[in-house]
Protein backbone atom coordinates (compact mmCIF):
# COMPACT_ATOMS: atom_id res chain seq x y z
CA UNK A 1 0.00 0.00 0.00
CA UNK A 2 1.32 3.46 -0.92
CA UNK A 3 2.24 5.91 1.77
CA UNK A 4 -0.43 8.68 1.80
CA UNK A 5 2.30 11.31 2.28
CA UNK A 6 3.44 10.66 -1.30
CA UNK A 7 0.27 12.35 -2.53
CA UNK A 8 1.31 15.64 -0.90
CA UNK A 9 4.49 16.25 -2.92
CA UNK A 10 2.93 18.24 -5.77
CA UNK A 11 1.05 20.52 -3.38
CA UNK A 12 4.11 21.10 -1.21
CA UNK A 13 6.22 22.32 -4.12
CA UNK A 14 3.38 24.41 -5.49
CA UNK A 15 2.74 26.09 -2.12
CA UNK A 16 6.41 26.59 -1.30
CA UNK A 17 7.96 27.34 -4.71
CA UNK A 18 9.37 30.66 -3.50
CA UNK A 19 10.87 29.09 -0.37
CA UNK A 20 12.39 26.34 -2.52
CA UNK A 21 14.02 28.95 -4.74
CA UNK A 22 15.30 30.87 -1.73
CA UNK A 23 16.75 27.77 -0.04
CA UNK A 24 18.08 25.80 -3.03
CA UNK A 25 21.88 25.77 -3.07
CA UNK A 26 23.14 27.33 -6.29
CA UNK A 27 26.89 26.78 -6.01
CA UNK A 28 26.46 23.66 -8.19
CA UNK A 29 27.93 20.95 -6.00
CA UNK A 30 26.37 18.64 -8.62
CA UNK A 31 28.73 19.78 -11.37
CA UNK A 32 30.96 16.65 -11.47
CA UNK A 33 27.85 14.50 -11.93
CA UNK A 34 26.35 16.86 -14.49
CA UNK A 35 29.61 16.96 -16.46
CA UNK A 36 29.77 13.15 -16.53
CA UNK A 37 26.20 13.14 -17.84
CA UNK A 38 26.91 15.78 -20.49
CA UNK A 39 29.98 13.86 -21.68
CA UNK A 40 27.60 11.12 -22.86
CA UNK A 41 25.56 13.55 -25.00
CA UNK A 42 26.24 15.00 -28.43
CA UNK A 43 27.28 18.66 -28.42
CA UNK A 44 24.21 20.88 -28.33
CA UNK A 45 21.98 17.86 -27.66
CA UNK A 46 18.47 17.92 -26.27
CA UNK A 47 17.87 17.29 -22.57
CA UNK A 48 14.63 16.39 -20.82
CA UNK A 49 14.79 17.65 -17.23
CA UNK A 50 12.12 15.68 -15.35
CA UNK A 51 11.19 17.49 -12.16
CA UNK A 52 13.13 20.59 -13.17
CA UNK A 53 11.95 22.75 -10.27
CA UNK A 54 12.68 26.41 -10.94
CA UNK A 55 15.53 25.57 -13.33
CA UNK A 56 18.32 26.75 -11.03
CA UNK A 57 21.02 25.56 -10.93
CA UNK A 58 20.77 22.33 -12.97
CA UNK A 59 18.85 23.36 -16.12
CA UNK A 60 20.66 26.68 -16.03
CA UNK A 61 24.00 24.86 -16.17
CA UNK A 62 22.91 22.78 -19.16
CA UNK A 63 21.74 25.90 -20.97
CA UNK A 64 25.05 27.65 -20.33
CA UNK A 65 26.83 24.62 -21.80
CA UNK A 66 24.87 25.04 -25.06
CA UNK A 67 22.22 22.33 -24.63
CA UNK A 68 18.53 22.70 -25.47
CA UNK A 69 16.40 21.97 -22.39
CA UNK A 70 12.82 20.85 -22.07
CA UNK A 71 11.82 20.97 -18.43
CA UNK A 72 8.83 19.30 -16.81
CA UNK A 73 7.59 19.91 -13.30
CA UNK A 74 4.28 19.27 -11.55
CA UNK A 75 4.32 22.73 -9.95
CA UNK A 76 3.02 25.54 -12.17
CA UNK A 77 4.80 28.05 -9.94
CA UNK A 78 8.12 26.32 -10.67
CA UNK A 79 7.40 26.24 -14.41
CA UNK A 80 6.47 29.93 -14.37
CA UNK A 81 9.88 30.69 -12.83
CA UNK A 82 11.63 28.66 -15.56
CA UNK A 83 9.71 30.40 -18.33
CA UNK A 84 10.60 33.78 -16.92
CA UNK A 85 14.31 32.95 -16.55
CA UNK A 86 14.84 30.92 -19.72
CA UNK A 87 12.20 31.88 -22.32
CA UNK A 88 14.07 30.27 -25.23
CA UNK A 89 13.66 26.79 -23.79
CA UNK A 90 10.57 24.61 -23.31
CA UNK A 91 8.82 24.33 -19.93
CA UNK A 92 5.79 22.15 -19.28
CA UNK A 93 3.63 21.71 -16.20
CA UNK A 94 2.97 17.97 -15.96
CA UNK A 95 3.12 15.04 -13.58
CA UNK A 96 6.13 12.95 -14.60
CA UNK A 97 4.09 9.78 -14.05
CA UNK A 98 1.87 10.75 -16.99
CA UNK A 99 4.60 12.12 -19.25
CA UNK A 100 3.86 11.41 -22.92
CA UNK A 101 5.78 13.79 -25.16
CA UNK A 102 6.17 13.12 -28.87
CA UNK A 103 9.87 14.01 -28.79
CA UNK A 104 12.91 11.92 -27.94
CA UNK A 105 15.90 13.32 -26.09
CA UNK A 106 19.66 12.75 -26.00
CA UNK A 107 19.67 13.00 -22.23
CA UNK A 108 17.09 12.54 -19.50
CA UNK A 109 17.67 13.70 -15.95
CA UNK A 110 15.53 13.35 -12.84
CA UNK A 111 17.71 15.13 -10.30
CA UNK A 112 16.26 15.21 -6.79
CA UNK A 113 12.75 14.60 -8.16
CA UNK A 114 12.37 10.91 -9.02
CA UNK A 115 12.90 9.90 -5.38
CA UNK A 116 9.67 11.68 -4.38
CA UNK A 117 7.70 8.95 -6.21
CA UNK A 118 6.52 5.79 -4.50
CA UNK A 119 8.48 2.67 -5.29
CA UNK A 120 5.59 1.44 -7.45
CA UNK A 121 5.61 4.68 -9.45
CA UNK A 122 9.39 4.58 -9.77
CA UNK A 123 9.19 1.14 -11.36
CA UNK A 124 6.64 2.44 -13.87
CA UNK A 125 8.80 5.45 -14.74
CA UNK A 126 11.37 3.30 -16.55
CA UNK A 127 8.86 2.79 -19.37
CA UNK A 128 8.45 6.59 -19.55
CA UNK A 129 12.22 7.06 -19.59
CA UNK A 130 12.56 4.62 -22.48
CA UNK A 131 9.71 6.26 -24.44
CA UNK A 132 11.48 9.62 -24.29
CA UNK A 133 15.03 8.40 -24.91
CA UNK A 134 16.71 8.69 -28.29
CA UNK A 135 19.15 5.98 -29.34
CA UNK A 136 22.12 5.93 -26.94
CA UNK A 137 20.47 8.51 -24.68
CA UNK A 138 21.92 9.09 -21.23
CA UNK A 139 19.68 8.81 -18.17
CA UNK A 140 20.64 10.13 -14.76
CA UNK A 141 18.55 10.13 -11.58
CA UNK A 142 18.99 10.40 -7.85
CA UNK A 143 17.93 7.65 -5.49
CA UNK A 144 18.19 6.70 -1.85
CA UNK A 145 20.69 4.35 -0.21
CA UNK A 146 18.49 1.24 -0.41
CA UNK A 147 14.99 -0.15 -0.66
CA UNK A 148 12.70 1.87 1.60
CA UNK A 149 10.96 5.11 2.40
CA UNK A 150 12.10 8.20 4.29
CA UNK A 151 10.18 11.23 5.47
CA UNK A 152 11.89 14.59 5.69
CA UNK A 153 10.39 18.02 6.18
CA UNK A 154 10.17 21.13 4.05
CA UNK A 155 8.58 24.33 5.31
CA UNK A 156 7.07 22.38 8.21
CA UNK A 157 5.42 19.75 5.99
CA UNK A 158 6.27 16.05 5.78
CA UNK A 159 8.28 15.41 2.61
CA UNK A 160 8.11 11.88 1.19
CA UNK A 161 11.09 10.06 -0.37
CA UNK A 162 11.45 6.47 -1.56
CA UNK A 163 14.04 4.27 -3.17
CA UNK A 164 14.43 0.83 -4.63
CA UNK A 165 17.42 -1.39 -3.99
CA UNK A 166 20.40 -0.79 -6.29
CA UNK A 167 20.00 -4.28 -7.79
CA UNK A 168 16.40 -3.55 -8.75
CA UNK A 169 17.39 -0.27 -10.40
CA UNK A 170 20.03 -2.16 -12.38
CA UNK A 171 17.46 -4.76 -13.44
CA UNK A 172 14.94 -2.11 -14.52
CA UNK A 173 17.59 -0.23 -16.48
CA UNK A 174 18.63 -3.43 -18.25
CA UNK A 175 15.01 -4.41 -19.01
CA UNK A 176 14.43 -1.00 -20.62
CA UNK A 177 17.54 -1.01 -22.80
CA UNK A 178 19.91 1.04 -20.65
CA UNK A 179 23.27 -0.08 -19.33
CA UNK A 180 24.79 1.28 -16.15
CA UNK A 181 27.70 3.64 -16.64
CA UNK A 182 28.11 4.51 -12.96
CA UNK A 183 26.04 3.85 -9.88
CA UNK A 184 26.66 5.07 -6.37
CA UNK A 185 23.75 3.92 -4.25
CA UNK A 186 22.24 6.74 -2.28
CA UNK A 187 24.04 9.41 -4.26
CA UNK A 188 23.60 9.62 -8.03
CA UNK A 189 22.88 6.97 -10.66
CA UNK A 190 23.19 7.25 -14.39
CA UNK A 191 23.01 5.01 -17.40
CA UNK A 192 22.73 5.17 -21.13
CA UNK A 193 20.87 3.19 -23.73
Amino acid sequence: MSNPLAKNIIGIYQRHAKAFGDQRLTHLFEQPWLDSFLNLLPAGGRILDIGCGNGVPVAEYFIRQGFQVTGVDSSQAMIDACQQRFPRHHWLQADMRALALTEKFDGLIAWDSFFHLTREDQREMFTRFRQHAASKAALMFTSGPGNGEAIGTFEGEALYHASLAAAEYEQLLHEHGFHVVKMVAGLRDFANG
